[in-house]
């Protein structure tokens, strides 16, 4: 095995961690909890002390190890190989790459996690190693990531592409990062809940209504789940809360012109229903000649998307 990959990627409950080949494919993969004790001090030496491990009892020699690809959650200062501010973690101007380099002795690579999805997506994914592209992650919150010109948007301090705080909605609702009426309080899992709360009160025929009678609450699966049966209040919320993406996609696509747009997150187990209608949006909001180039399409790489995302940023660096 002449080149290996490393790719990891840092959550609040888990670090995934995987060796990779130079072509994107995963030789080997696995989980260790992450550390949160005296503001998430272990993490890093908990990761190396893995790959070390691991590395002894796997047949994959050690020096064929061309570098480290990490992805971390909150605000990353990729350049500079900085988190400066994880919250979930408990980081605060952490050198991750300096540090983990130290340790592991080759060069290692920091980025933001929904970013190195997105690379990872690209790279061997959905996205075809489009040049121009946009991600979506509609989840508990709304992120993503941008790629134009063939590398990702990071902007001066790490925070273009934060797609999900877009403001949609003037004096709309509140958001978790302090203002009101961004595209997360809509598009979310949590925005789709909050509209289907709302049409209970109003609705009582409906049969959302009579579901959440039933079961004492709703997710984000019941209202596309309804809507596919024709009940007409989750039919309102899904058309809405497309409409309202899908304007948002044709205004980002209107500034890099992607040739396609990825869309993950657990929303997105929707699948064609979800894609139809954003793509009957997206050609409503946006001029021909950007839609008539651009593929709405949902992710392929599922929760793998990160370790492989972490390794390419060790192939584009060293290949």
């Amino acid at each position: 095995m002449n080149e290996l990959l490393t790719g990891v990627d840092i959550g609040g409950t888990s670090v995934k961690i995987g060796f990779i080949t130079k072509e994107g494919k995963i030789l080997e993969k696995w989980e260790i909890p992450t550390d949160l004790t005296n503001e998430g001090a272990n993490i890093i030496s908990d990761i190396w002390e893995s790959i070390e491990s691991k590395l002894q009892v796997s047949s994959l020699d050690a020096s064929s190890i061309k570098g480290i690809g990490v992805g971390a959650p909150g605000f990353v200062d990729a350049h500079a190989g900085i988190i400066t501010e994880a919250v979930n973690i408990g980081w605060k101007d952490i050198h991750l790459a300096e540090e983990l380099e130290k340790l592991a002795g080759v060069p290692v690579y920091a980025e933001n996690d929904a970013n190195i999805a997105v690379l990872g997506e690209n790279w061997v994914g959905a996205g075809n190693q489009s040049r121009n592209l946009i991600a979506i992650t509609l989840g508990t919150g709304v992120g993503g990531g941008i790629i134009a010109n063939g590398s990702i948007l990071n902007g001066v301090n790490g925070m273009a592409g934060e797609v999900g705080h877009i403001e949609v909605m003037e004096n709309g609702y509140p958001c978790n990062c302090g203002k009101k009426g961004c595209l997360e309080t809509i598009a979310s899992a949590t925005g789709i809940v909050r509209q289907a709360m709302e049409k209970i009160h109003t609705n009582p025929e409906s049969l959302l209504t009579k579901l959440f009678q039933t079961e004492g609450r709703i997710s984000a699966q019941n209202v596309f789940e309804l809507a596919k049966q024709g009940d007409q209040a989750s039919t309102e919320i899904i058309e809405y809360t497309t409409d309202v993406l899908g304007k948002a996609m044709a205004n980002m696509s209107m500034i890099i012109n992607p040739s396609n747009i990825l869309i993950g997150g657990g929303v997105s187990n929707a699948g064609d229903y979800l894609i139809d209608a954003l793509t009957k949006a997206f050609r409503k909001h946006a001029l021909p000649r950007v839609s008539e180039v651009c593929t709405i399409k949902t992710c392929q790489l599922g929760n793998d998307a990160g370790i492989i995302g972490g390794a390419y940023l060790v192939y584009e660096n060293y290949s």
